[in-house]
């Protein structure tokens, strides 16, 4: 028996060796992690939208009473808070808090990136093939042309940022505005169960004009001093990804100003309604 233990355990012990050569020479490898990362992110995109739709149907009543479409926005929207928290966190701990995009280092900070970090962005570029995927499939209920440029340009700057490896500190700056994601999500699930005049709805409006004008303006305006500071190390990238350094942060600065102002509107309009009444 115990003999019998021990070659168990020895074998286990093979298995165990076998798979991490696996993932150390191939799933990890540098070669494969882009490709790794992609599938890994949208096979993570189905099992969050499965396990959106399940902790739904359990835990709120009002789910069952969405149509089949409605649901399927709920879905999709529980699937891109999660990828918003993560990216968004991802996001902060390499531009701010990781020594990979650091002053203190030597060597041009465009072209620096990680196994690490390109596994990451591989993550979020199987997201945004999903969530396209999504949008084009139950087009134009999810989002209209706006949302197809934005997943669009967005999608490919970061699929160049991580097979290049080129502009990663760029990449992530800009991601970091994925956080206004949870809030956008938040008042759309708020309007569905209907409590859009509540206090909830008022004060969720009030956190996305105040996080959309620091990660979507504000972060913007860094971002373009950031670039002009460096661009003297931008302008030896290749020209696709200088192009997609200067000209995509560009155009969705434009769409974050036109989306600001129509938040502006929107806020004013529900402050405004609100005096006199008394809310849910």
């Amino acid at each position: 028996m115990v003999r019998a233990s021990r070659e168990t355990l020895m074998a286990l012990g093979s298995y165990h060796n076998q798979a991490k050569v696996l993932v150390g020479n191939y799933l990890f490898a540098d070669s494969f992690i882009p490709f790794t990362s992609i599938l890994g992110g949208i096979f993570a995109c189905k099992m969050v939208y499965d396990l959106t739709h399940m902790i739904s149907n359990f835990y709120f009543k009002s789910y069952a009473n969405l149509n089949k479409l409605q649901q399927v926005d709920w879905n999709n929207r529980g699937l891109s808070t999660v990828h918003a928290i993560f990216i968004t966190y991802m996001s902060l701990y390499f531009v701010f808090w990781s020594d990979l995009f650091s002053d203190q280092l030597n060597g041009i900070i465009t072209f620096r990136s990680s196994p690490l970090s390109t596994f990451v962005l591989g993550i979020s570029v199987g997201y945004f093939v999903a969530d396209l995927g999504m949008i084009f499939w139950m087009y134009p209920s999810l989002g209209g042309m706006e949302y197809v440029i934005h997943h669009s340009l967005s999608g490919i700057a970061v699929a160049y940022s991580m097979f290049s490896g080129e502009g990663q500190f760029y990449t992530y700056m800009v991601l970091i505005s994925e956080i206004t994601t949870p809030e956008i999500n938040m008042r759309w699930y708020l309007d569905t169960v209907g409590l859009k005049k509540s206090i909830a709805y008022l004060f969720n409006g009030m956190v996305i004009f105040i996080i959309w004008l620091v990660a979507r303006v504000l972060l913007f305006a860094y971002f373009f001093y950031h670039v002009y500071k460096y661009y003297n190390q931008i302008i030896q990238m290749h020209l696709f990804g200088m192009l997609l350094v200067t000209l995509v942060p560009s155009a969705l600065a434009l769409m974050n100003l036109i989306w600001f102002w129509k938040i502006i509107k929107g806020l004013t309009k529900a402050i405004a309604k609100s005096r006199g009444k008394t809310f849910v």
